[in-house]
């Protein structure tokens, strides 16, 4: 028997297992129904008596996220349930991303939080390999909420006190762990690590050249900027937008590992110097984006010294390695840098998103950016207005990106991130070990990994007796797209893939989850197997 309560507290009988129906009571019960679901979003605080609406709407919708973070760790759920652009924009089972012009229902809005969590992709599952930010971390998700209620910005001291702490103190505390003096440093979270990496030139065009600023470019000679060719493709979007143009973007040689090489990076500066170009700014790499390399930090630094150079570290991906005691000395030399991007969303663990620019002269920022807006930071307010630091972004609005980041580290400590990176990084020599085993993956450079990083071929059973060459690599150059394709429409696991140089089209799988476990790298393996075999 299926019973509800009315509304004067009374059990009612819906229908029994013979399914004789009663008639009055289903007639209430369905009076109940409607009570209970038209509630809209008006009804909801600030609304008077709003309470109680509230309380249940928001209950609910705990519910449905707590039940998807349960279900995020277990491996028998899949990591995506696939489906094209045009069935999503269609609609499924209810589901429509149209816009309506009357209020839909609480109801409905609980029922499209949870399709909107069915039909995207778990990147909290231990088997999504697919990005460099994945996981799903408990306290870093209760600071987004904390977060997006409090709903501040993050220029003035008056609008975000404890915010704004927080992130000095966060600034600092990296700060020291790169290895600046507590003389040094300045810093701000921005919104990803493009967005940092810009900030890092545009300090360095400033630094050396502060008549840009209410010149501009036309007042400047030809600059030239240099970075390797295994860099993030950001530092040539980050020429474009600034007025450089991608074309004055060196691209420096890498060996066979990606790292750059210094002799090559030397001989690019002379070049460009040669053809009239004026050399400022080097971008070294602690942690590429494919290979997961460290470029030789040291190297890059003597050089930059010797020519005057801006030396910046794209550590987005790489950063997380210094909070590890093990791993820390992969970027020896960072220290010397005059600016860092660090991504705790990415290795670190911490929700999207979270990415700082940390820049080691004090005062840059502001100067390069402030516009002293009268509206927003008076100099006659009655605190210390040192605080309203608005002025050192090109944003107006910012989001709170620091408030998970510090309440995590609250959570571990610094030794529970140097133990989550571990983690990450065993995972990753663990499944080096598996492929040098096996006769059915190839490794796309045979040194252990530096990062977490692991590239690979799988190679099916009809191009193991081929001959290396041109039609073996146009046939092995098919085979991870079409795996990566069968692997979606299942859902059961994600790994990303591409090509790189003359390298045909290779897997990489990376580890930034710590719910990863050797068994799931296990299946990852299989997998790749049971959907490529017949290739």
């Amino acid at each position: 028997e299926l019973y509800m309560v009315n509304n004067n507290g009374k059990m009612v009988l819906l229908f029994s297992l013979a399914c004789n129906y009663h008639l009055k009571e289903i007639n209430v019960c369905v009076c109940v129904c409607v009570y209970v679901c038209v509630g809209v979003d008006t009804d909801l605080l600030p609304a008077s008596g709003g309470e109680e609406m509230t309380l249940g709407f928001l209950q609910e919708l705990v519910k449905i996220l707590f039940g998807y973070i349960c279900k995020s760790s277990q491996r028998s759920s899949k990591v995506l349930d696939f489906h094209h652009p045009h069935q999503l924009k269609d609609g499924l089972e209810g589901f429509s991303l149209n816009l309506p012009d009357q209020p839909e229902t609480l109801e409905q809005i609980l029922v499209d939080c949870r399709d909107t969590l069915k039909y995207g992709v778990s990147t909290g599952h231990p088997r999504f390999f697919n990005q460099l930010s994945s996981g799903l971390d408990v306290i870093g998700v209760a600071g987004e909420w904390l977060t997006s209620t409090a709903n501040t910005n993050m220029f003035t001291y008056e609008v975000s006190p404890v915010f704004l702490l927080m992130e000095e103190i966060l600034l600092r505390k990296m700060q020291s762990i790169v290895g600046w003096s507590d003389d040094d440093g300045d810093g701000i979270f921005c919104p990803g690590g493009t967005i940092s990496n810009l900030y890092s030139i545009l300090l360095a065009r400033y630094h050396f050249y502060p008549e840009v600023k209410t010149r501009g470019m036309g007042a400047l000679p030809q600059l030239a900027l240099f970075t390797s060719e295994h860099s993030h493709y950001s530092v040539k979007k980050s020429a474009a937008v600034l007025g450089i143009g991608s074309e004055n973007v060196a691209v420096v040689k890498c060996d066979e590992r990606g790292k750059m090489i210094p002799a090559e990076l030397e001989s690019s500066i002379v070049t460009a110097e040669e053809k009239g170009l004026v050399p400022f700014y080097v971008n070294a790499t602690a942690g590429t984006t494919v290979y997961g390399a460290f470029d030789p930090l040291n190297d890059i630094a003597d050089i930059c010294h010797r020519h005057t150079l801006w030396m910046h570290v794209d550590a987005a991906w790489g950063g997380g390695l210094l909070m590890s005691d093990r791993h820390r000395m992969k970027l020896q030399g960072i220290e010397r840098a005059c600016s860092v991007t660090w991504n705790p969303h990415k290795m670190m663990g911490v929700p999207l998103q979270c990415s700082a620019i940390l820049v080691k002269k004090k005062g840059l920022l502001k100067e390069c950016n402030e516009f002293c807006a009268e509206y927003l930071f008076q100099m006659d307010k009655p605190y210390n207005v040192s605080y309203d630091t608005g002025d050192k972004s090109i944003q107006c609005g910012r989001h709170v990106d620091a408030f998970k980041l510090w309440l995590m580290w609250k959570a571990k400590g610094s030794e529970g991130f140097g133990t989550q990176v571990n983690k990450c990084l065993e995972n990753a020599e663990y499944l080096y070990d598996q492929l040098q085993m096996r006769t059915d993956f190839e490794l796309v450079f045979k040194d252990k990994p530096e990062h977490s990083n692991v590239c690979f071929w799988y190679i099916p059973p009809s191009l193991r007796g081929l001959p290396l060459g041109t039609e073996r690599d146009k046939r092995l150059h098919q085979v991870a797209p079409q795996i990566k394709g069968r692997m979606m429409e299942k859902g059961s696991v994600l790994i990303g893939y591409q090509p790189l140089g003359d390298k045909v089209n290779f897997f990489r799988c990376v580890f930034s989850n710590p719910a990863t476990q050797q068994e799931d790298i296990d299946f990852l393996l299989d997998e790749i197997v049971w959907l490529g075999h017949d290739l």
